[in-house]
């Protein structure tokens, strides 16, 4: 496989895209941010999260600008390499987040993932218990726990959506949190 061979921006011929300017990212955008769009949403199932991979994927195209070559790869596949990257990292980072482990923020994917020998599976059990919990909390409490740490919303947005200070929000994911600890302990589920 050949190697990729770091060019400055003085060797770039004149019909390569200069990514590094805002007119040049902005068409290599409209040309083909709703193609990557489509693939992370294929991959990821989720619209929030295919966003992020576009922006993310534009963000690092335009930080490397100096890296893309054309005589080893045309922009939308350097592109399409960025976004399998962004892909695997949001995959991986999600992973670790409970929401996406219980169902909540993406699709079940099928298969044997997640089904033990018996047939039951206890990954849309935990989905279900949990979703019955949060039914059981106040709706200010849901609200900020869904849209924070399920969907990994930043604060302040959710706290501008709804019209609240963020403090406010923060006390709302302190007690929404010890209510469904509460909820889940009456269940008789363990934590």
């Amino acid at each position: 496989m050949g190697r990729l061979v770091r060019r400055s921006r003085t060797t770039q011929g004149a019909d390569e895209p200069d990514l590094a300017s805002d007119q040049a990212l902005r068409a290599a955008y409209r040309a083909h941010g709703p193609e990557l769009y489509r693939f992370a949403l294929r991959q990821l199932r989720d619209d929030g999260g295919a966003q992020d991979v576009v922006q993310e994927v534009f963000l690092r195209a335009w930080r490397s600008a100096d890296r893309f070559d054309p005589n080893i790869a045309s922009l939308r596949v350097w592109l399409f390499a960025i976004a399998r990257h962004v892909v695997v990292d949001e995959i991986r980072r999600s992973g670790a987040r409970p929401a996406r482990a219980f169902g909540l923020a993406m699709e079940e994917t099928s298969g044997a993932k997640g089904i033990a020998d018996n047939g039951f599976d206890e990954q849309k059990m935990t989905a279900w218990l949990i979703e019955e919990a949060l039914s059981r909390i106040s709706p200010e409490h849901r609200t900020a726990l869904v849209e924070t740490y399920f969907r990994g919303r930043p604060h302040a947005e959710v706290a501008a959506e709804q019209g609240v200070p963020t403090g406010t929000l923060r006390s709302r994911l302190f007690y929404g949190l010890k209510s469904l600890r509460v909820v889940m302990e009456e269940m008789g589920v363990e934590p």
